[in-house]
C-alpha cells in the first residue's frame, strides 16, 4: 500500500491499515484538516468549498467522505460531479468559494485516488500551505461543527458546459476555421471524465466526425492510464489506417493532452505545448514558462519568436508561480500541460485541444508536417523504483559531485545542461520513484546520458 503527502496532494492507493494507503480513516483525516486550514485563513469562518471527481471506480466512495466531512466540519459544499481537474478549478472561482478539492490521481492506475486541494483562487495550494494541511492532520488538530453548524450540500451539474462554453469563447479559438477543415478526430479518454467533456468539446468547436475510443466514464481504465506511447497502441492502429486526420489523448482527470500524427505515430506530449505556444506566441507575444523537465524546445519556439523563456521547478504550483511572476503569456509542462491565463491558471487539456485544431485548420498542414515545422529533440524518461533503504539526498549529491563542472540547477532534484542536451534528476511527486529525464538530438544519445546518470547511482 502507498500513500504520498506532496505539493501534488494527498494520493494513496485505496484501502489498507490507515496510514498505509488512502483508507477511510485518512480521507477523511485529510479533508478535516484541509477544512480546518482554510477556517484558519478565513479568519474562523467557515464558507463554501467545491469538489468534483473522475471517474475511478472509488471516486463514489472517495466523493461520499470528502462531502460529509466538509458538512461535518461547518463548510457548504457545491458538489459537482463528474468534473475534470480544469473545471473544478474554474468551478471554484465561478462559485466565489473558499477553495476546492479534485478527487484523481491523474495518471495513476485504477487503485489510486487522491485530494488535490485548491485555494480560493481555484489554484494549488503552494508548498507551505500543503505542509501546514498535512501538520495539521498529522496532530488530528481540527474541530468538527456542533448540530446547529453542519454545513449543506448543493449539486450544480452545469460546469463541464460552461467550461466547453469558455473555451470556445477565446479570442483565438476560431471555431469557423476549425468546422470549415472538416476535421475527423479520434479521440482515446481511458474510460474516464475526458469520455464525456472531449467529444462534447469538439462538438461545439464544428467538429462533425468524432470517433470515440475509450470514451465511457465508468472508470475500468482500457489500458495504463498515463499518456505515453507505449499505451497508446489502440488510438495509434486506428491512426494508421487513415480514418482520422488527429487523435487526442487525455489522462483520467483531462489535465494532460497527448496528439497522435495522421501516420499514427506520436506527436509526443512535449510538443503539445510546444505547438499551443507557437500559436499564441504568433498573435500575443510573450514570455513564456515550462519545467525544468520539459523539452528546450519551448525555449526555442519562444526564441524563435523574439520572446523570453523560463523554468521552473517541476509542479503546476512552481509553473504558475514563475508565469505570474514573468507575466507569461503561455506556460505549462512537458507532459501535455498546457496552461493558459486568458482563461485560468490551471493545465487544461480542453484548452489544449481548441487551440492546436486552430492552429491545425489555420495552418492547411497535416499533424506530422506541423510537428516538422518544430525543433526536433528527443527525451527519455526513465526512472527507479524506491526503496526505503535509498538515500535520495545522497544520490543527488554524488550526482552533482560527478558534473561539478557543469551547468547545474538544483531548485528541484539535479538538472546537468550540456550544450546539446540535459538531464534531470528528481524525486517525484506522485510515485515511489526516481524520474530521470534526459534529452538529446537522438533517442540513442538521450538514454545514454540515462545510463551514465543510473551508473553514478548504482556505484552507491
Amino acid at each position: 500500500m502507498s500513500l504520498i503527502k506532496s505539493i501534488s496532494g494527498i494520493r494513496g492507493t485505496i484501502g489498507g491499515r490507515s496510514g498505509d494507503g488512502l483508507g477511510g480513516v485518512d480521507i477523511v483525516k485529510f479533508t478535516a484538516a484541509y477544512a480546518e486550514y482554510i477556517k484558519k485563513i478565513n479568519g474562523g469562518k467557515t464558507g463554501k468549498i467545491v469538489v468534483g471527481r473522475d471517474a475511478r471506480i472509488s471516486g463514489p466512495m472517495v466523493s461520499s467522505l470528502v462531502v460529509g466531512t466538509l458538512m461535518a466540519m461547518g463548510f457548504d459544499v457545491i458538489n459537482i460531479g463528474l468534473a475534470t481537474t480544469p473545471t473544478t478549478e474554474l468551478a471554484v472561482t465561478g462559485e466565489n468559494a473558499d477553495g476546492g478539492i479534485i478527487l484523481t490521481a491523474s495518471h495513476n492506475p485504477i487503485q489510486w485516488n487522491a485530494l488535490k486541494l485548491l485555494d480560493r483562487n481555484g489554484e494549488f495550494l503552494t508548498d507551505d500551505a500543503g505542509k501546514e494541511v498535512i501538520g495539521i492532520a498529522a496532530d488530528e488538530d481540527f474541530i468538527f461543527a456542533d448540530v446547529m453548524n453542519l454545513g449543506s450540500e448543493y449539486v450544480n451539474d452545469t460546469w463541464g458546459s460552461r467550461h466547453i462554453d469558455m473555451v470556445k469563447s477565446l479570442k483565438l479559438v476560431d471555431v469557423e476555421a476549425i468546422a470549415k477543415a472538416n476535421f475527423t478526430v479520434a479521440v482515446d479518454a481511458v474510460n474516464s471524465v475526458g469520455g464525456v467533456v472531449i467529444p462534447r468539446l469538439l462538438k461545439a468547436l464544428g467538429v462533425k466526425n468524432v470517433i470515440e475510443l475509450n470514451c465511457e466514464a465508468n472508470g475500468h481504465f482500457a489500458h495504463t492510464p498515463e499518456p505515453i506511447p507505449e499505451n497508446l497502441t489502440q488510438i495509434a492502429d486506428l491512426m494508421k489506417s487513415g480514418k482520422a486526420d488527429v487523435g487526442f489523448v487525455v489522462d483520467p482527470d483531462v489535465d494532460r493532452l497527448a496528439i497522435v500524427m495522421e501516420n499514427g505515430e506520436m506527436f509526443v506530449e512535449e510538443y503539445t505545448l510546444v505547438a499551443v505556444a507557437d500559436y499564441i506566441l504568433s498573435h500575443t507575444p510573450g514570455s513564456t514558462v515550462s519545467n525544468l523537465s520539459s523539452s528546450r524546445a519551448l525555449r526555442d519556439i519562444s526564441y524563435r519568436h523574439g520572446c523570453e523563456y523560463n523554468a521552473a521547478a517541476v509542479g503546476e504550483v512552481n509553473v504558475v508561480a514563475k508565469m505570474k511572476e514573468t507575466g507569461a503569456v503561455i506556460g505549462g509542462e512537458g507532459n501535455g500541460g498546457v496552461i493558459y491565463p486568458e482563461l485560468h491558471y490551471g493545465r487544461d487539456a480542453l484548452v489544449g485541444v481548441a487551440m492546436f485544431l486552430t492552429l491545425l485548420a489555420k495552418s492547411g498542414k497535416k499533424v506530422s508536417e506541423l510537428k516538422n515545422s518544430y525543433p526536433s529533440y528527443q527525451i527519455a524518461k526513465n526512472k527507479i523504483q524506491l526503496t526505503p533503504d535509498i538515500d535520495v539526498d545522497a544520490i543527488l549529491l554524488a550526482v552533482k559531485d560527478k558534473f561539478a563542472g557543469c551547468d547545474i540547477t538544483d531548485i528541484d532534484g539535479v538538472k546537468i545542461d550540456f550544450p546539446e542536451s540535459w538531464v534531470h534528476l528528481r524525486k517525484s511527486n506522485t510515485e515511489p520513484i526516481i524520474r530521470i529525464y534526459s534529452e538529446a538530438e537522438t533517442m540513442e544519445k538521450a538514454n545514454a546520458l540515462a545510463e551514465e546518470i543510473k551508473a553514478v547511482i548504482a556505484s552507491l
